[in-house]
């Protein structure tokens, strides 16, 4: 089965701790982990939500993608994200299938191994996949042992 399961949902936000305070400290949503991704630009939070988990992503610079997503749209829904065994793989296949990619090879992700199907693929809805990578476990397993440091990556 080439689809595993839902990863993750991703929002895109403005203040990370703000809407932290909302579906962390509100809803009572455990944070399992805080991903500061430097390549890309983005601080990013996720929480347990039974067998998957939601993703808080926010820009560190003007200039990244989240930034002009949250400039042409505003806060709300970003991507969903499904887990795959071969994201490489996966991508011929459903490249096949006629979806189209936003790059032509996987990279890393805050999740692993990663890439995204165009919105204009998927009824305006940017689409993930990634591969969990080996001795990795997915971003849902993962405990806090600690206060989450923002500068983790």
């Amino acid at each position: 089965m080439p689809i595993k399961k839902l990863n993750h949902v991703s929002i895109a936000v403005d203040d990370l701790d703000q809407a932290l305070a909302f579906y962390r400290d509100v809803l009572g949503l455990e944070l399992t982990r805080r991903v500061r991704l430097e390549d890309r630009q983005l601080d990013i939070a996720f929480l347990r939500v039974g067998e998957t988990e939601l993703e808080l992503i926010t820009p560190l610079s003007a200039d990244n993608t989240v930034a002009r997503f949250l400039e042409r749209r505003g806060q709300g829904l970003h991507h969903i994200c499904f887990e795959v065994d071969d994201v490489a793989a996966e991508m011929r296949t459903l490249s096949a299938r006629g979806a189209e990619f936003v790059e032509s090879e996987p990279h890393p992700g805050a999740v692993g191994l990663v890439s995204f199907i165009h919105p204009s693929s998927a009824n305006g809805v940017l689409v993930e996949i990634n591969q969990v990578l080996a001795g990795a476990e997915p971003a849902a397993t993962h405990e806090l042992s600690a206060p989450v440091d923002p500068g983790v990556v």
